[in-house]
């Protein structure tokens, strides 16, 4: 058992509600002792921290599908770690263990929803881009509220995100084409070129409506939308008959708090198309079922990763920040500890 006496804890906390991008007074660095754990409880050393535009979310005190960080706590996020010390039957120590680590270096865990081990992966960035909440969110979305066809059109927006490119990929496997929309040459080349789709709209550089009746020329059958405002807008414009728009997120809205109704809303009647919201913790009882199928698809290198890896827990906020200055392809994740380090000990 380890003696967490020597241990540390460095957190960042929630200072005040952000405006806009989080800035450096909306946080405050704490350093406290490492947590101790009781009786069915671990601790877990934070190896790695995943950013996604939720966490910007729940910033604001508006209630979704967990509750907002309070002021004063340490601001949530899902990450992964290694078992340093355990009280509970579920974990020994040198565990590896997906978590709502939040922004700190040490947390407690239970054998409960919010912590499930790693078993069968080394690749610890690899998890958190494919076999983490970000795969799930992917695939449950795809293959559930999607479900492409061989022939079939499918757009996501945000492609060359973390979750927006597995979900294309997914569709590829399935048969269809793919058209992405991202941000910059850079972001397209690589929706094409590394995460496999046909075609990429750069939303930056012109008109999307054009794009989209250039690469979309019979219509968008599924629609992956992680964005919402206008680009949702212009993609309901182009649906094709008995089309599917699949609502993953608003990173549109995000900084602002404000989501604007789509006018062509009424392009769902006119096409008998359906739009739908999903949450992937809804999923819990069948994610073993999707992490088999993408582990399948990446060992036939039909699907490919890449991460934006900021080095140190004190970059954390700004890497949140990437999400939204374009600053991100693939997986955002901030190294806070050595992989393995957990087992030297």
């Amino acid at each position: 058992m380890a003696d967490n006496n020597d241990h540390l804890n460095r957190q960042i906390r929630l200072r005040r509600r952000p405006n806009g991008l989080v800035s450096a007074d909306d946080t405050e660095w704490v350093i406290t002792p490492s947590p101790v754990p009781a009786a069915g409880e671990a601790l877990v050393r934070t190896t790695y921290i995943g950013i996604d535009a939720a966490v910007r979310t729940w910033l604001d005190g508006q209630p979704g599908y967990l509750p907002p960080v309070e002021v004063g706590d340490v601001i949530r996020a899902a990450g992964i770690g290694e078992i340093i010390e355990s009280r509970c039957d579920a974990f020994k120590v040198g565990d590896v263990v997906t978590t709502l680590t939040g922004f700190q270096e040490y947390v407690i865990v239970r054998d409960d929803l919010f912590c499930t081990p790693v078993v069968g992966y080394t690749d610890q960035p690899s998890v958190m881009s494919i076999y983490g909440p970000t795969g799930a969110t992917a695939y449950f979305g795809m293959t559930g509220v999607g479900q492409p066809k061989p022939d079939e059109t499918v757009v996501v927006s945000a492609a060359a995100g973390a979750t927006g490119s597995v979900a294309g990929q997914i569709a590829k496997i399935a048969g269809a084409r793919v058209v992405g929309i991202a941000g910059g040459p850079q972001k397209c080349r690589a929706v094409v070129e590394e995460f496999g789709f046909d075609a990429c709209i750069d939303y930056k550089a012109g008109d999307l409506l054009a794009g989209l009746k250039e690469h979309c020329p019979k219509g968008v059958d599924v629609y992956f939308d992680n964005v919402g405002g206008d680009v949702l807008n212009a993609v309901l414009g182009r649906l094709a008959p008995n089309a599917r728009v699949v609502l993953c997120g608003v990173i549109s809205s995000y900084l602002t708090g404000e989501h604007p109704g789509p006018s062509n809303y009424v392009n769902l009647l006119a096409k008998t198309a359906k739009m739908q919201g999903f949450n992937a913790l809804d999923e819990w009882a069948h994610f073993d079922e999707a992490f088999s199928a993408l582990q399948g698809w990446e060992q036939q290198g039909l699907l490919a990763h890449r991460e934006t890896i900021y080095d140190g827990l004190e970059l954390s906020v700004e890497a949140l920040n990437g999400l939204f200055t374009g600053a991100n392809i693939g997986k955002t994740l901030v190294k806070v500890s050595e992989p393995g380090a957990s087992s030297r000990a």
